[in-house]
């Protein structure tokens, strides 16, 4: 019975009595309130819906996002349908909940639905994100919730709650922020402004190098903006460099290789490593000596 009580006494009610709401506007309002309510189920309570389109989940990922979880918990939380009592099936969220039985979470905070509402959520939800009180984190998950439940374009949800399209984007992109960035966003310790400079920095190591450098120094989105800039610069000068050493000991190889084989040599390579060792001939002769070097 422990467990019951984790789910909080006003959502089990809800979930209790909603068979007895019969009419539209009954649903309705009980559907409004579990839209915007959290509650904490029993990770072994939850089965996974077995017509997830995505199947294969990358290990790293799972793991780095399992750390993540076990210093800060899950801030993004899934989202489930309940089809009895005790027990509920996973709409979204597959990989969090993954990664939060890797932390071996027992528990997990989760958006509870009934079944057969989509029209209502999808209202319920559309009336949450109107709420002045939301913070940026919080729109942005409700704005996913939209997606992954209610199958809404970008475009489609621009016009459901008045907002241009660039809007939802710049709010969904928070979610991919570094747990600590999502965290002091919604705590107030940094602006909107200094969210949507982060998630312009390339990787995660610079994204939580800059944001310290403006929580402790206490940096304005300008001066954000012109730190970022300038660790661009650096990092575009330093690859240059590297980019010009690497050329030069190419062509040392297609120089060596030209003077053993008595041809001339091209090597070409791309960004990832691979590429081709072009050897060139001018008649039949050359290309026969060509070939007999190479056997011999």
């Amino acid at each position: 019975m422990a467990k019951r009580k984790e789910l909080g006494k006003g959502i089990r009610a809800l979930l209790n009595n909603i068979e007895e709401k019969n009419s539209p506007e009954q649903r309705s309002e009980v559907v409004k309130e579990l839209s915007k309510n959290i509650g904490q189920i029993p990770i072994n309570q939850i089965e996974v819906n077995p017509f997830q389109p995505r199947v294969e989940f990358d290990p790293i990922e799972l793991e780095e996002l399992s750390t993540s979880i076990k210093t800060y918990g899950l801030i993004q939380p899934i989202t489930v349908r309940r089809l009895s009592d005790e027990k509920y099936q996973l709409i979204s969220g597959e990989r969090r909940l993954r990664a939060s039985k890797l932390a071996a979470l027992t528990e997990v905070p989760a958006y509870i639905r009934i079944a057969n509402d989509q029209e209502l959520i999808e209202m319920a939800l559309v009336e949450n994100i109107q709420r002045s009180n939301l913070n940026a984190i919080e729109v942005g998950i409700a704005y996913q919730r939209l997606i992954d439940e209610c199958n809404l374009t970008h475009e489609t949800m621009a016009s459901r709650v008045g907002k241009n399209r660039s809007t939802i984007t710049n709010y969904i992109r928070l979610l991919k922020l570094p747990p600590q960035i999502q965290a002091a966003l919604k705590e107030g310790k940094i602006s909107m402004g200094h969210a949507r400079s982060l998630v312009g920095v390339g990787n995660v190591e610079d994204q939580l190098y800059v944001f310290y450098e403006t929580v402790n120094k206490g940096l304005s989105v300008r001066a954000l903006e012109k730190l970022i800039k300038g660790l661009h610069a650096t990092k575009k000068t330093s690859e240059t460099k590297e980019s010009k050493a690497f050329a030069a000991e190419l062509q040392k190889m297609s120089d060596n290789l030209s003077h053993k084989y008595g041809a001339k040599v091209k090597i070409k390579r791309d960004d990832k490593g691979r590429g081709q060792v072009i050897f060139g001939f001018n008649n039949d002769n050359e290309l026969n000596d060509l070939y007999e070097s190479f056997d011999a």
